[in-house]
């Protein structure tokens, strides 16, 4: 692999910063960011990310990349819950393998986002219409996750409501806003951004620079909880991102994906969701363990994705896109 590619992903601002929130945790800072703040930050990004992607998806229309491009994503979406779910079984218990499996069938929008900022820095270009494929990939992993519970659950009948699961799954917060702003993007398209665009270009990259420092905090606090994971996550949360890379790389291939979509669609399949599912899998299935989905997710997957993964993917997409 290019080292060029992983030191060229390090030293970018966003990816130091999530290294200096760390460094603050393991160093015992009284380094703080109070709790609105990211939260402010985490939907500012949904929201940039998201109209942009609705004024680039009405200038691209619904060609034949763009449809298979979302089919694709949807498949991943239900089909890696599924197999990793029966990997995850053969270590832990019906609930937790659901739980977790729901997890990394969906994504993190951040990983996205900082994807996209690397392929910027590189000089590549990527079509917006993959921010509709980010909004697509976010639910669907809910869904199946508790059909996996309701088939194998030991318990004759299991009581929880759809209603509340649906409206988890599709109108929490950062699944509401992103498609929102999406829709009015596309609604809006060339004037709206123009109208925006110092708001959502001018202020991005420091925003999500901020954004990360605070992950960095978080990611690790969150350390500590990987001692009741064991070996066995660890390399899950590290190896299974790699392999749906590999076959979301593969999808990508056989559709006439373009580079830069490419590897989007690559780290959407590699990430886990933190916010999300988690806050969903809370809701009906509160007998899986949180410490495992949320800590596997969040201080394993995402700074391996940031650091390692993201760089990795591109090197894959250089020797096969050739």
């Amino acid at each position: 692999m290019d080292g060029s590619l992983i030191l060229s992903n390090i030293l970018n601002p966003p990816i130091l910063f999530f290294f200096l929130g760390m460094a603050a945790v393991l160093v015992k800072s009284d380094l703080e960011i109070p709790a609105p703040i990211p939260k402010a930050l985490s939907l500012y990004l949904l929201f940039a990310i998201g109209f942009k992607g609705g004024v680039e998806l009405i200038k691209s229309g619904a060609t034949q990349n763009v449809v298979l491009t979302l089919l694709a994503a949807m498949l991943m979406a239900c089909v890696v819950p599924i197999y990793t779910f029966f990997i995850l079984k053969l270590k832990l218990g019906i609930y937790d393998a659901a739980a977790i499996a729901a997890t990394y069938g969906s994504i993190s929008a951040v990983t996205f986002i900082t994807a996209s900022t690397f392929l910027n820095q590189l000089g590549i270009n990527f079509d917006g219409y993959m921010v509709a494929a980010l909004a697509l990939m976010e639910s669907p992993a809910i869904i199946v996750g508790l059909i996996l519970v309701n088939v194998f659950s030991v318990e004759e009948k299991r009581e929880f409501s759809w209603s509340e699961v649906l409206q988890e799954a599709f109108l929490n917060s950062s699944v509401f806003l992103l498609i929102g702003s999406l829709l009015i993007g596309f609604l809006t398209g060339e004037h709206g951004w123009q109208v925006l665009e110092p708001f959502t270009q001018g202020l991005f990259y420091g925003a999500l620079t901020f954004f990360l420092l605070d992950m960095g905090l978080v990611a690790a606090r969150r350390i500590k909880d990987l001692q009741k994971t064991g070996v066995f996550l660890i390399l899950f949360a590290i190896l299974i991102p790699i392999l749906n890379a590999g076959i979301g790389l593969l999808i990508a291939k056989l559709i006439g994906m373009p580079p830069g979509d490419t590897l989007l669609f690559a780290v959407l399949c590699a990430s886990a969701s933190y916010i999300a599912v988690p806050a969903a899998m809370r809701i009906t299935v509160p007998e899986a363990n949180p410490s495992l989905y949320v800590s596997t997710a969040l201080a394993v997957t995402f700074p391996f994705n940031i650091i390692v993964g993201i760089p990795l993917y591109q090197y894959g997409i250089n020797l096969f896109w050739r």
